[in-house]
C-alpha cells in the first residue's frame, strides 16, 4: 500500500480519548494503541523504572515510525509525567489537528520534530490555513535541516507547529521523496524483505536490486519483469 500517497486525502476522523475536541489520523493511532507494540513498550518501560528508579525515557522514529513514536511519547508522559518523557522524530507526518497539537505539546513539551530539505512527508497529510478546525496540524517543535550556501543548516522554527519559514516554505513543486530518506547524513535504509520503504530508482537493474519494497516512487518510466523463482520448469522443455 503506498500510504504516502492516502494521506494526501485522509482526513482527521478519530477523537482521541479524553481530549475534547483533538482528533487524529486513524491509522497512525491504531498502529501503535491498538496494537501489541503499547503494551510491549509500556510493561518495559515500568521494568526499567523498576529497576533503575524514575528514569526519563526518550522516544524516537523516523516517517510512519515518527507518528508511532508521537503517540507512544503521548501514551507514556500521561502514565508517567511530561518531565519523564521526550520526543525527536525525523520526517514525520502530519497526526492530528490543531486542538490535539496544542493537547500534545502540554504532555509532551520536550518534543523536537527534524525535518529535511523538501522532504515531502512532513507536508502530509495536508494543512489548509484557511480551515484551522479541520486540517491536519504539527505540534512543535520543528528544526528545519537544510542546505545554505553549501552548508547544512539547522533552524529552530516557532513554536507554532506550522512555521511557514521553515519546511513549509518549500514550494509543492519542489517537494522530494528522495531528501526523505537522508537525515542527518544518515541514509535510511531497510534490510530484509518485510520491511516498508521508498524506493527512488535510475534503472531497471537498481529498481531489481530494491524490490524488497512495497512503496516505489520513480522518476524514469520502467518496464519490469519479475521472476518467480519458486516455479520450477523442465530444462527440456522448448517454448
Amino acid at each position: 500500500q503506498n500510504w504516502i500517497k492516502d494521506l494526501v486525502w485522509k482526513q482527521v476522523d478519530l477523537n482521541y480519548p479524553n481530549m475534547p475536541d483533538a482528533k487524529v489520523h486513524t491509522g497512525f493511532y491504531s498502529a501503535y494503541n491498538n496494537t501489541l507494540l503499547r503494551p510491549a513498550i509500556t510493561n518495559a518501560v515500568r521494568k526499567a523504572r523498576r529497576l533503575y528508579g524514575d528514569i526519563s525515557v526518550i522516544v524516537t522514529g523516523h516517517s510512519m515510525g515518527g507518528a508511532m513514536a508521537s503517540f507512544c511519547a503521548l501514551d507514556l508522559a500521561i502514565s508517567l509525567g511530561s518531565d519523564s518523557v521526550h520526543l525527536m522524530t525525523f520526517g514525520q507526518p502530519r497526526i492530528g489537528n490543531a486542538a490535539f497539537a496544542s493537547y500534545f505539546e502540554q504532555y509532551v513539551p520536550s518534543a523536537i520534530r527534524v525535518t529535511h530539505e523538501h522532504d515531502i512527508v512532513p507536508h502530509l497529510p495536508p494543512y489548509f490555513f484557511f480551515l484551522p478546525h479541520l486540517t491536519y496540524h504539527h505540534f512543535p517543535r520543528e528544526v528545519w535541516e537544510h542546505d545554505v550556501d553549501g552548508n547544512t543548516t539547522f533552524r529552530v522554527c516557532d513554536g507554532s507547529g506550522e512555521d511557514p519559514d521553515c519546511c513549509r516554505s518549500v514550494f509543492a513543486l519542489f517537494l522530494s521523496a528522495s531528501d526523505h530518506l537522508t537525515y542527518m547524513g544518515v541514509e535510511i535504509a531497510a534490510d530484509d524483505w518485510s520491511t516498508c520503504r521508498i524506493v527512488m530508482a535510475q534503472s531497471v537493474e537498481r529498481l531489481q536490486l530494491y524490490l524488497a519494497s512495497n512503496v516505489i516512487t520513480s522518476k524514469i518510466p520502467v518496464d519490469i519483469i519479475i521472476a518467480d523463482h519458486s516455479v520450477q520448469t523442465d530444462p527440456s522443455s522448448s517454448s
